[in-house]
């Protein structure tokens, strides 16, 4: 992508004259804690970790999550935010100066970003949406009156188990037809890609503008959007809370949320389900946290805040338990069903379930606004942290062209305009099709756990652990435990491994709802989008090589040495000045 921009950084010779701009840093390190806080915490603390510890065990759950947590996610999570801030580097750039046969490792993480950008964002068009019908006098998920809902529509809320009520034959929730036939409007497949919905567009072209003005003037915006983006959702979290928690039957939620049942720590998928939450939640592998760490000034104790933020990523996941299954308790008892068929996860979550939550609720239109407020900022941080990894990375590369005038402020709008019109194949009656393709090849946990493997050998073993917690020292003050070293040598290397090695022999095609299968071709995209990010790596290495001068062993050797110009630590220069004053005795005594 970054070569496909190059033309642009080639501008008319009056403009030559610009003075290049500096690349920027934080304003105050509040700006960097909240950019990573609203880059890690998202819609995975909300609508998959509640369900994936009420699924695996309760409490029980906890177990398999701290451990991947102390081995994987904090290890690289400080991996790579001192990465960014040692080298002042974006996700491309760090690797060329650390370890340059492994800069296709940076290449990858962008297109991954680039990728997620495309598809992720179509959440936000739906939380759009349900977030303007929210200010209906009659919420339109509630009723049955509308030019979407068909024959076979019912009003679950009017109904209980308590009362002699039949269903009719293959009838349909009024909220279920609302998110399939208003929202989403699906078709029978992805072979029937349909029309484009105009109102999902526009929500798009929303989200889209947003972002832009968050990240346009780099971290001069960025982290002044922060400000409001990363703090209002724990507002509203806090809020729905303490909302959940006074309704009848919020105890009987929290009950099935947290209740420990060991036995099912015997099950393997629940230790891999532990692990891939890990990676989905904290945003490690893509480059963001290094981009954002690059923004701090060189003695910023990065190691405490990765901690801290770690902390309140998993703490959010916790309480945002509480905010949902509340909810689920008290929609249980309204409706006299069991939780089991209640709770759910992912947009079945966010789009089905709590809609329906909240028409069980007085004022059920201000509860309706407050949770898809939520939904949007939490999903807006991340959508701009991406886009912010994205140009970084991108200025690096070209920092002479870039930095001049209003030529990032082109590229960037450029980047939105080209991600926008893509992401309108995403609003069509296809369009959740497409995304789940997206969602499984390109972010899915293979393709970062590969990522996790290649990043541990390549600090650990190749540029080295000892010498890399010598930076940490040099620009904390002190050195961090030893191991979180140990865990990048041995630890997460082996345990990623494992993981993906389990992943991959229980791999089974894509299905849409667990009954559609995908065509062939559909296939094939997808595994064209994660080989043409991972494909990156072997590419750049080739070349490495094949520039290089020697023989292969010195040429594998002298592209996997990091540049001079790197911070240097004090342990360095006291070994250089040693060095430096015996070669001088040597010569002095010869002569």
């Amino acid at each position: 992508m970054a070569d496909s921009l190059s033309w642009l950084c080639h501008l008319p010779a009056k403009t030559s004259s610009q003075t290049v701009k500096e690349r920027g840093k934080w304003g105050s390190k509040k700006e960097f804690i909240l950019s990573v806080a609203g880059a890690i915490i998202g819609l995975g603390n909300v609508w998959r970790f509640p369900y994936l510890c009420y699924k695996n065990g309760g409490g029980a759950f906890f177990i398999p999550y701290i451990l991947f947590l102390g081995t994987c996610g904090i290890p690289l999570f400080i991996l790579e935010t001192a990465l960014g801030q040692y080298t002042s580097q974006g996700g491309i750039m760090c690797w060329r100066r650390i370890c340059p046969l492994f800069e296709g490792m940076g290449y990858a993480s962008q297109m991954i970003v680039f990728y997620g950008s495309i598809s992720y964002i179509v959440i936000l068009a739906w939380a759009f949406l349900y977030f303007f019908s929210s200010f209906s006098g009659e919420l339109p998920w509630a009723t049955c009156n509308n030019p979407w809902n068909t024959d076979a529509c019912v009003v679950l809320n009017n109904y209980s188990t308590n009362i002699n009520w039949t269903a009719p034959v293959n009838a349909s929730s009024s909220v279920i037809e609302f998110w399939q036939r208003r929202v989403l409007n699906i078709s029978i497949g992805i072979e029937t890609l349909g029309s484009i919905q105009w109102e999902l567009s526009l929500c798009l072209l929303l989200a889209w503008t947003i972002c832009y003005f968050c990240v346009w003037k780099g971290v001069r915006s960025t982290g002044k959007a922060t400000y409001f983006t990363a703090t209002f959702p724990f507002i509203m979290l806090v809020v729905l809370v303490f909302r959940g928690l006074t309704l009848p039957g919020a105890l009987h939620g929290i009950k099935y949320y947290l209740y420990p049942n060991s036995s099912r720590l015997a099950d393997p998928q629940v230790w891999m389900d532990a692990g891939t939450q890990i990676f989905y939640s904290y945003a490690i592998c893509l480059g963001c946290l290094t981009t954002l760490g690059s923004y701090n000034k060189y003695n910023n104790n990065c190691y405490r805040d990765s901690f801290y933020l770690c902390l309140l990523n998993s703490g959010t996941s916790f309480i945002s338990g509480f905010a949902i299954f509340s909810v689920l308790g008290y929609m249980s008892q309204k409706q006299g069903v069991d939780i089991t068929l209640v709770a759910e996860s992912g947009p079945g979550l966010v789009f089905i379930v709590y809609p329906q939550a909240v028409t069980l609720l007085p004022w059920p239109q201000v509860w309706s606004a407050c949770f898809f407020t939520m939904i949007i900022l939490l999903g807006i941080d991340g959508q701009f942290a991406g886009l912010e990894s994205i140009m970084t990375s991108l200025t690096d590369v070209y920092p002479s062209q870039i930095r001049k005038g209003y030529r990032r402020e082109l590229i960037l709008l450029l980047i939105c305009a080209f991600c926008y019109l893509f992401g309108l194949l995403l609003v069509s009656e296809a369009g959740a099709y497409i995304l789940q393709i997206f969602d499984h090849y390109v972010c899915s946990g293979p393709t970062l756990l590969l990522m996790a493997i290649l990043q541990s050998v390549i600090i650990g073993w190749i540029y080295g652990a000892e010498r890399f917690f010598d930076n940490i020292e040099d620009m904390i003050g002190y050195k961090p435990l030893s191991l979180i070293k140990y865990c990048w040598l041995y630890a997460t290397p082996l345990i990623c491994s494992g993981t993906l090695v389990f992943l991959l022999l229980r791999y089974t095609p894509l299905r849409f709802n667990n009954s559609y299968v995908y065509p062939w071709w559909a296939y094939c995209f997808g595994w064209f989008l994660a080989m043409s990010s991972l494909s990156m790596i072997p590419l750049t290495m080739i070349c490495k090589v094949a520039r290089g001068k020697g023989t292969l062993w010195q040429r594998l050797k002298t592209s996997s040495q990091c540049a001079d110009d790197l911070p240097r630590t004090a342990k360095e220069m006291t070994n250089f000045r040693t060095s430096a004053a015996v070669s001088e005795d040597g010569r002095n005594s010869t002569i």
